[in-house]
């Protein structure tokens, strides 16, 4: 049975044979930033199903590609879609993109994601800058027997996401007079949306905004000595004493609104990286 190392190699052997210059960059478009590719120089895009080992994602709104090419001259790659546990993939193969991107030859990881925001003062299509994390999600990628070929046995997360690039953000989203916050982003396992008690509970822990994604791939990228930026589109809000059912619906349509904003913030942090 291969071993995780053994797999990502032969995603790179693969990859090699199709791309023709190294990424440095590297982007994980969540909901909300399917469009946003159409801003990279697109040098080729390769379907998830014909990279090896590479999961198949499931989730309707995600288009399920690498995008390779550049933006403002520099080397990047892009995952048009993600993996989640709920999909019912181990966090292995959430993660496995990210070892992917790392032996590519990137060091500099975007993550976006749609959220709950928990936080009253946050509106709808805010963009939260995320400064922490809280893992919920009952499990964690790094189990089992670490390979130091990948990372060490103990990662430091004292600063998962990078904080130059985050004051990078914010100085950025002030200039393009994008409204921002900065705060703490909790990942829970899903599908399910959480009930009035457990977003009360997960404000007391702290949590600024909730979903279903980002955690594992930033676990990940830190294990593999990666910085990582973290940027959350609040798509519905998570208020207990307001609750409103979920309409999937508007959550998209905000979630449009947030990733137009990503769309003209993200390729500005490009620049300065």
């Amino acid at each position: 049975m291969q071993g995780l190392v053994e797999q990502v190699n032969d995603a790179i052997d693969f990859l090699n044979t199709r791309i023709s210059q190294k990424p440095r960059i590297g982007l994980i478009l969540g909901t909300g930033l399917g469009d946003f590719t159409k801003q990279i120089e697109q040098d080729v895009t390769i379907p998830y199903e014909e990279i090896p080992h590479f999961p198949r994602s499931t989730v309707e709104s995600h288009a399920g590609q690498l995008v390779f090419g550049s933006l403002d001259g520099k080397p990047l790659v892009a995952m048009e879609g993600r993996f989640h546990f709920y999909e019912g993939y181990s966090m292995k193969e959430v993660t496995f993109p990210v070892r992917v991107m790392q032996a590519l030859g990137v060091d500099t990881l975007i993550v976006t994601n749609a959220s709950g925001g928990m936080n009253p003062q946050y509106r709808l299509a805010d963009i939260m800058i995320i400064e922490d994390q809280i893992n919920l999600m009952g499990d964690n990628p790094l189990r089992g027997v670490n390979d130091d070929r990948l990372g060490i046995r103990f990662p430091d997360m004292s600063a998962p996401y990078d904080q130059e690039l985050i004051k990078v953000a914010e100085q950025t989203a002030l200039e393009l007079q994008i409204r921002t916050q900065t705060g703490v982003f909790v990942a829970v396992a899903g599908p399910n949306l959480e009930t009035r008690a457990e977003y009360r509970m997960l404000r007391l822990m702290g949590a600024d905004c909730v979903g279903m994604s980002t955690v594992p791939e930033c676990i990940v990228a830190n294990h593999a000595s990666m910085r990582v930026l973290g940027l959350s589109v609040v798509t519905d809000l998570c208020l207990p004493d307001a609750l409103e059912p979920v309409d999937i619906s508007k959550i998209l349509s905000v979630a449009a609104e947030g990733g137009a904003k990503l769309a003209r913030l993200i390729p500005r942090i490009i620049e300065q990286i």
